[in-house]
C-alpha cells in the first residue's frame, strides 16, 4: 500500500469513528433533539456524493469511509425520526 492510500485509510478512519460515539448515544438515550435534522439530511447527500465519487474513482479508502459514514448517519436519521 503506498503512503497516500494510507493516509486516506486513516483520514477515513478517524472521521468515520468520530461518529460513533453520537450513534452509541443516541441509540442508548433513545434521544437526538440536540441534532438537528437538516443537518443529517444534508450531510448524509454530501457523503452519498463522496461514496459515488469514490467508486467512480476507484479510491477504496474514499468508498469505505464514506460508505460506513453514510450507514452511521443513516442510523441516525432513524432515530431522529422514530424518537422526534
Amino acid at each position: 500500500m503506498d503512503t497516500i492510500t494510507l493516509v486516506g485509510f486513516v483520514a477515513g478512519t478517524l472521521t468515520t469513528v468520530a461518529y460513533v460515539p453520537q450513534v452509541i448515544r443516541s441509540w442508548k438515550l433513545k434521544e437526538t433533539k440536540d441534532i438537528s435534522l437538516s443537518m443529517l439530511v444534508l450531510y448524509a447527500v454530501g457523503v452519498s456524493l463522496w461514496l459515488v465519487y469514490g467508486i467512480w474513482m476507484d479510491a477504496l479508502p474514499i468508498i469505505a469511509a464514506n460508505g460506513i459514514s453514510l450507514i452511521l448517519i443513516l442510523v441516525l436519521l432513524g432515530i431522529k425520526l422514530r424518537y422526534h
